[in-house]
């Protein structure tokens, strides 16, 4: 039986540009960073939650070939990728002000919705990022 998530993935295409974005502006902790020869394993998480982790990996080998690489690269700076994230903060318009004075791409304004307060972002990279506060 299966009992939380523990790893999700986004693509990245320069690991240490994800490192300033996700702990230097976001908030987050590095978890590990390994070089495992073939591949940097980059995970970042929330501090306080330490049963789950993001690996910022960037598209190529040892999950695909070049030519997949190059198309995922296309498709993540076009936004198209796929991926994203929901963040939970205990204060959304505190999150959303330094966010906004930080300079952070948002794609969708702080607003009051039936489950809670919540916005989006997009990471440097095109991935699209909710955060929110839910209510009750």
């Amino acid at each position: 039986m299966l009992t939380h998530t523990r790893l999700s993935s986004l693509f990245v295409l320069d690991q240490d540009e994800a490192l300033d974005f996700y702990v230097g502006v976001l908030g987050m902790e590095v978890r590990t960073d390994a070089d495992l020869g073939f591949m940097r394993w980059l995970t970042v998480g929330v501090p306080g939650d330490p049963d789950r982790e993001i690996l910022l990996e960037r598209p190529g080998a040892p999950s695909m070939d070049d030519a997949t690489a190059g198309q995922v690269r296309d498709l993540l700076t076009r936004g198209a990728a796929g991926g994203w994230i929901a963040l939970a903060t205990d204060d959304a318009q505190a999150m959303y002000d330094d966010l906004v004075a930080k300079g952070v791409d948002v794609t969708d304004e702080i607003s009051v919705k039936g489950y809670g307060t919540d916005f989006g972002i997009r990471d440097p990279f095109g991935n699209r990022l909710r955060i929110g506060q839910m209510a009750g």
